[in-house]
């Protein structure tokens, strides 16, 4: 058997999926995968790509530390029916800046541990949508992405001026933005960008200047959103910045919406989006969803009232309702506020036998500048909601929530929620359609 010098972090096989390859095999949980074809497994981009072969000789470590190999002829695309103990197969790569908008320096001490970690790891881009800077990578890390051809990948631009890139984020590696894209680009790898709109530092000209670059790569840069830096209360001892008014709202807003224009002639597509929140600090009308064409920024807080509302109209003719009379309550942020009494009251007129009772949560956990209903607490909801009338039961929206778990930032659960207000809870997943069927229920 030959030679393999193993990373010091060990690819351990949790589970494996019965009737696969990997069961008929005999790997079994808690068995190392080592290398594959000669080859060492880093992550899980190597082993994607090195599994499509046809032919696999395989060697692993049993429970025990043995080495044993696995000889497998398969067909190329299938999969081994292997489950590892991290989904990267590797620690996530954490931030090596100190960017002058950072929402994580701006938490408060005390909360749970894993809120406090910044990951900038193009694998978590090309698997989660995560947005990443691109400066703790070397050259190899841009081939490799190159090499595998990770695309589309998500990065955080914030401004294409190399000094000030260097200031935003206080790394002197940050300034080769625009040769890192192009490489990338014109190795075929599409990018979504973004940028945080700190005010007098990155707005205004230096703002025309990054769309003006972007624009230089595109048809590969299909995308770039432009969203407010979001500042809590706690910022003592950072970067001073000042929030947005109304006015400069409108300001960010005539500006892109001059760049789609000219863009739309040029590229026939608009590049640049400003989020929602510039829309509602303006008090200007949310524009319809084909402004946004193919919503590629929508988790990014771009384009999603304009889709719920669309949503929510289309589904409107068809919605029917043969329940009891009831009483139903909603909580949301100050931001979706006005969407969610549009939804409640076209729903009232339609079914009059449902009441609909709508509660706006002011953020003091993190500051009233805080608007979006995914940064709100259990403590606030709790607080604010204690002694209202509920109805049958609440609906929180699933942003609240940490993936698959039920527990809220302030690491207060929904259970916690429910006992304190005397209620049951229902969750809504992002989407009218979620949403409406949670009214309508028995």
């Amino acid at each position: 058997m030959e030679n393999i010098s193993v990373n010091n972090k060990e690819n351990v096989i949790i589970s494996v999926e019965p009737g696969s390859i990997a069961d008929e095999i005999g790997i079994e949980p808690g068995d190392v995968l080592v290398s594959i074809n000669g080859k060492e497994v880093l992550d899980v981009f190597d082993y994607r790509y090195l599994i499509n072969d046809e032919y696999l000789e395989v060697i692993l470590k049993d429970g025990n530390g043995e080495p044993y190999e696995a000889e497998i002829e398969k067909d190329y695309d299938e999969d081994l029916g292997i489950v590892f103990e991290s989904g990267l197969m590797d620690n996530a790569r954490s931030c090596s800046n100190k960017c002058i908008f950072c929402f994580i320096d701006q938490l408060p001490k005390g909360m749970r541990k894993t809120l406090y970690f910044k990951d900038d790891d193009t694998r978590l881009s090309f698997l989660q949508g995560n947005y990443v800077t691109l400066t703790n990578m070397k050259d190899k890390d841009i081939e490799r992405i190159i090499y595998y051809h990770l695309s589309p990948i998500n990065i955080s631009v914030h401004t294409t001026d190399p000094e000030l890139r260097k200031m935003m984020l206080h790394n002197n590696k940050a300034g080769n933005i625009m040769g890192r894209m192009r490489k990338l680009a014109d190795s075929g790898i599409e990018l979504h960008l973004q940028v945080v709109l700190c005010k007098g530092i990155n707005d205004g000209k230096q703002l025309d200047k990054t769309i003006e670059d972007i624009t230089t790569l595109f048809p590969h840069a299909r995308s770039m959103s432009v969203v407010p830096v979001g500042l809590t209360k706690y910022r003592e001892g950072l970067f001073k910045q000042e929030p947005f008014t109304k006015e400069d709202a409108c300001a960010v807003i005539d500006q892109i919406e001059g760049w789609q224009r000219k863009n739309l002639e040029r590229f026939g597509t608009r590049i640049v989006y400003a989020a929602d929140e510039f829309y509602l600090k303006a008090e200007r009308e949310i524009p319809e969803p084909e402004c946004y064409e193919d919503f590629q920024q929508f988790e990014n807080g771009v384009g999603m009232i304009s889709y719920f509302r669309g949503e929510f109209y289309d589904i409107l003719p068809g919605l029917e309702y043969g329940g009891e009379k009831k009483t139903v309550s909603l909580a949301t942020g100050y931001a979706a506020y006005d969407l969610m009494k549009l939804v409640s009251d076209e729903l009232m007129k339609k079914f009059p036998e449902i009441d609909i009772r709508l509660y706006r949560i002011k953020n003091n956990f993190f500051g009233e500048m805080i608007t979006v209903s995914g940064l709100l607490t259990g403590k606030d909801i709790i607080e604010q909601l204690k002694g209202r009338e509920l109805g049958e039961y609440l609906i929180l929206p699933d942003s609240l929530l940490r993936n698959g778990e039920t527990v809220l930032l302030d690491d207060v659960y929904v259970e916690d929620i429910e006992r304190e207000l005397k209620t049951n809870i229902k969750i809504s997943l992002n989407s009218a359609k979620s949403l409406v069927d949670k009214i309508l229920e028995d």
